[in-house]
Formats: structure tokens, sequence, C-alpha cells
């Protein structure tokens, strides 16, 4: 089994954060650089599948499917929009001063257990991808004439969320790691029901835990 994660490319809300005040999250759009960036990730992806077939799970959010459309991919037997795979919910409309402040807050508190006021903590969007990834595992092993790849394009959190749950990382280690720049590709390849990643996400501070990332990384090699 293997996963290819994409992130969405560069939107309206990555670039002007007074954009959530007057349009929803869920449908901000991608700006013409992330259009470009889309359109030079699908010959990454195409690359990695070659005429394999692939199955897609998509964030309904209008970045993460307007990124899927760019791509250009022939060999998809299905694509599903997968709500479980959605950026961490903020609440609506946010008031840009507050939204600060609770950026503020959550950096101190801890990415993963910090609970927005009207929206979700780390933990949540954890729980949601746990269960998408255990139907994920079920549907290539038992649903007849599904494809042994799975192509999911999400936002960087949630990649990170599910990194941490295939691998079993610690709340500290996934604290301390970037999220993919975007229109960025990892892929998760699983063999003896050992999961492998292509390559490491870039650490930013240590953990406290003294976990570093390369350690749990290499034991899934």
């Amino acid at each position: 089994m293997r996963i290819i994660l994409l992130r969405h490319g560069e939107s309206l809300g990555n670039v002007d954060e007074l954009a959530y005040c007057h349009t929803p999250d869920h449908a901000l759009p991608l700006t013409p650089l992330g259009e470009e960036q889309a359109v030079a990730a699908g010959e990454v992806v195409r690359g990695l599948l070659g005429s394999e077939p692939v199955a897609a799970y998509v964030s309904p959010y209008r970045r993460a499917v307007r990124t899927y459309e760019l791509l250009g991919l022939e060999s998809v037997v299905r694509c599903v929009p997968e709500p479980r795979v959605r950026e961490q919910d903020w609440g609506n409309l946010q008031d840009p001063t507050e939204q600060a402040e609770q950026k503020k807050r959550r950096h101190e508190y801890g990415h993963f257990f910090y609970r927005l006021p009207h929206g979700e903590s780390g933990a949540d969007v954890d729980d949601r991808v746990a269960s998408f990834l255990a139907e994920l595992r079920d549907r290539v092993a038992r649903e007849p004439g599904h494809p042994d790849t799975a192509l999911i394009v999400s936002h960087g959190l949630t990649t990170r969320l599910l990194c941490r749950r295939a691998f079993s990382w610690s709340i500290d280690l996934f604290e301390s790691l970037s999220n993919p720049v975007h229109c960025d590709v990892r892929v998760l390849t699983a063999a003896d029901g050992q999961w492998s990643l292509d390559r490491p996400f870039e650490q930013w501070r240590a953990s406290p835990d003294g976990t570093t990332q390369e350690r749990p990384l290499d034991r899934q090699r």
C-alpha cells in the first residue's frame, strides 16, 4: 500500500489574513502562484504514478479541490470528497485581532491540545484522520478493485497528523515539526505492516521529550 500526500497550493488566506473576515475558510481560492504550484505538482505526482491506478481522497475545501483539478491526472479510478482530511476548523468568519490572540495562545499552550474557542484542537483532527486511515486500509485490503495507491490532497497540519498516526509519533515530536510547503509531496509506503516515509519533515526545534525526527523515521524505513 502506498499513500501520496499533497498539501494544497498557496491560497488567498496564506497571503491575506483579512480574507478570513469576509470569506469562509472552506471557500478561499488559490492564488495565481498556488495554481502554478498545483500544475507543477501534477508533473511530480504523474511521475510517481506512471500508468498505475490511484484512488484520490480530497479535502472538500475549495483550495484543495482546485489543486487536485490542476494536477491533470488520468489514472484516477475514483475521486472521493473526504471531509475527514479537511483543515483544522477555526470557526466561522474570523476577526483578525481575535485570531492573532488565538494563534499566540495556541503556540504557548501547544498546537495539539489547544482547542480553538469556536473550532477544533489538533487532537480533534488527529481523531478524524485516525478514522480515515483505518477505513482506507480496510478498503485497500478488502474492497475489490480499490487501487493499492491512494492520493490524499489535504492541508499542512492535517498532513502532519496523518503521518503522526501512521508512525505513532509522540505529541512532542509532532509539535516540533514544520508543515510541508505548498504543493509539497510526501510518500508513505507500507510493507510487512510497517510504514516508511520517503523524506522527513523539517524540524523547527528540538522536541522536549528528547525525540529527534530522524530516529522514529529511520526505524520505519
